[in-house]
């Protein structure tokens, strides 16, 4: 992966069309920008039950945006990140429905995660209080099959996302086929989406095992075998985040963002420079993804102590909510449908009260820090809350995932808050600094000073969080 800024967008929301739209994108007003693209799932079919998150056919590109010879055009104009969830399938794909139609006699019974597998002797209730759950209710939904009988199946996140049995032969190889299809397509990473949750065991949480890690190490040696680099996307306690990192070439740092808002909120560097001095180098950076602000990633487990102490991050929590006049609130928990227990719901522009100057410092933190930076196409633009799309739909994420026309974002291109941003990007894509040795100065807890320095190349970022001025000096 380039050491440069990644964007991460979906292919229709930033006034695209199709694949060679946004070609055209790259190649003109975001030339220069941007290393490397994550592309958000753009299989068959893009507008399921979870943004394109259940796949009737991982290795259909939507036919509305084009096929696998344009996506490898545009491999040759930016390096492509794309997904495999590995966690599940639609329930609308051909192999659970020939499942459903013809039982155990299907050639794709095994491919399926029921009840029974895990619990062949049945579950006592503290069997199923200790799977860890990322949304309300059970992981299970009762499926009738065609002869009449009926099976449990495994659902981690809707009753839409069949999980696979990673263990078995046929979903080792549906997993291997999508791997190899990328490859053909130029794909140079992966996004390994919902891992955490791909193995199932009786008497453990079911989330984040020694059986997951094999996997997730497992499924890490075939991408490298083809020339892909692998993300593994998990919301976790931040001890686990440290021990994934070592077995995979790239994780998110989830706590990153809610570190910022601890910073920036109460002025104090404290918690965000002892988070810097532990946490993995070969990290993804991140203020906003298509997913809500993760919370779970800087929380306590069980007595176990987080990054953030609760009674400060639940007033970060609460900042959020007013900083966004409380449209967070109408997105997040049980206020809308496909909600997440770990995460809150808000644009991060919103979430900073729509301060452009509060929004730069934290971009500017973000690009400092060591780790390759991703910014949403929402952030990009300092995108804001979509109550109309939340309305239409009802989903929390949706709050964060607008639909910007082309005339959206040629007016977004002019304005005197994304020059700012386009100077701090080209620094941190082109300044040889970067590639050197970063350094975490000391200062005392309203002063935020980093440097970088390889050979007489240097660049440094400080920030009073009291007069909340940042400066950004460099050598020529």
């Amino acid at each position: 992966m380039k050491n440069q800024i990644q964007l991460i967008t979906y292919i229709d929301r930033l006034g695209c069309k199709n694949i060679d739209e946004l070609n055209s994108l790259f190649k003109n007003e975001f030339k220069g920008l941007f290393g490397g693209i994550h592309l958000l799932p753009f299989f068959y079919p893009i507008d399921g039950e979870d943004a394109g998150f259940d796949p009737i056919d991982h290795q259909l590109i939507d036919p509305r945006f084009g096929d696998w010879n344009d996506l490898n055009k545009l491999s040759k104009e930016v390096d492509i990140m794309a997904d495999v969830i590995v966690n599940h399938i639609s329930a609308k794909s051909h192999q659970f429905k020939d499942y459903i139609d013809k039982g155990n006699k299907s050639k794709y019974a095994s491919m399926f995660l029921s009840f029974d597998k895990v619990f062949p002797d049945g579950a006592l209730e503290n069997d199923l209080l200790t799977i860890s759950r990322p949304r309300l209710g059970f992981p299970f939904t009762l499926f009738k099959l065609g002869d009449g009988t009926h099976k449990l199946i495994w659902t981690t996140f809707t009753s839409n996302q069949i999980d696979i049995d990673i263990t078995s032969k046929i979903a080792t190889k549906y997993l291997d086929d999508i791997l190899t299809t990328f490859q053909k397509a130029g794909v140079k990473m992966v996004r390994l989406d919902a891992a955490g949750y791909a193995v199932k065991k009786k008497g453990t949480s079911c989330f984040m095992i020694d059986e997951t890690f094999d996997f997730i190490s497992q499924l890490t040696q075939k991408a490298k075998q083809k020339n892909i680099e692998v993300l593994v996307e998990i919301h976790s306690y931040y001890k686990t985040q440290i021990a994934i990192a070592k077995k995979v070439d790239y994780v998110y740092d989830f706590a990153l963002p809610v570190l910022i808002f601890d910073t920036l909120f109460n002025k104090k560097t404290n918690n965000l420079k002892k988070w810097l001095k532990i946490r993995p180098s070969n990290a993804i950076t991140v203020l906003d993804t298509h997913d809500g602000i993760g919370i779970i990633d800087v929380a306590s487990e069980n007595k176990a102590p987080g990054l953030i102490d609760n009674e400060t991050l639940n007033q970060i929590i609460n900042q959020i909510h007013v900083n966004s006049e409380n449209n967070s609130l109408k997105s997040t928990g049980t206020a809308a449908s496909n909600l997440d227990l770990y995460q809150v719901n808000c644009t991060y522009f919103d979430a900073l009260g729509k301060d452009i100057n509060a929004y730069l410092i934290a971009r500017a933190i973000q690009f400092f820090i060591p780790g390759i930076p991703q910014v949403y196409y929402v952030g990009l633009f300092a995108g804001g809350n979509d109550m109309e799309l939340l309305e239409k739909t009802n989903v929390g994420r949706d709050i964060n995932r607008h639909y910007f026309s082309k005339n959206e974002i040629n007016i977004q291109l002019k304005t005197p808050y994304f020059k700012k941003l386009k100077e701090l990007i080209l620094l941190r894509n082109n300044h040889n600094a970067f590639n050197g040795e970063f350094h975490l100065l000391e200062t005392e807890e309203n002063i935020l000073h980093i440097k970088w320095i390889t050979n007489n190349d240097w660049a440094e970022l400080i920030i009073d969080l009291l007069e909340m001025k940042m400066q950004v000096k460099f050598s020529e």
